[in-house]
């Protein structure tokens, strides 16, 4: 495994293809168009539902188009981010998003978390 941490976009990824979200994770991450520079995704997270164990491997630029409250727990189970924890972001504008390491991600409130992202694979 690297030395360098995941969130480093000169890093070799250490994590198999079998995790990448749209592979682990396809009822939640629908690919709506990719090419050697960019993959753009829309994730959709009903209330109440868990995305399965899954990577992303690219940075992404991210556009809320609908918030949830959502908590994200790495591969071992311990919470590495509660959105009940932070303020909830403007919906429709792009945030930045660095590339992440095994993850869940869990729908706990009463909205749909609706998001679109656009991976960047040239950081890679």
């Amino acid at each position: 495994m690297s030395s360098k941490p995941a969130d480093d976009p000169n890093s070799a990824w250490p994590w198999p293809d079998s995790l990448d979200a749209v592979v682990a994770a396809p009822d939640f991450h629908k690919p709506l168009f990719e090419n050697p520079r960019v993959r753009v995704l829309h994730t959709r997270i009903a209330p109440g539902q868990r995305v399965p164990l899954h990577t992303h491997r690219w940075p992404s630029v991210q556009l809320i188009l609908s918030w949830g409250s959502l908590i994200r727990r790495d591969q071992l189970g311990n919470v590495t981010y509660d959105t009940r924890q932070t303020e909830a972001p403007q919906l429709n504008r792009p945030l930045w998003l660095e590339r992440l390491p095994p993850h869940t991600v869990e729908n706990v409130g009463d909205t749909e978390f609706n998001v679109i992202l656009v991976e960047i694979k040239d950081t890679c």
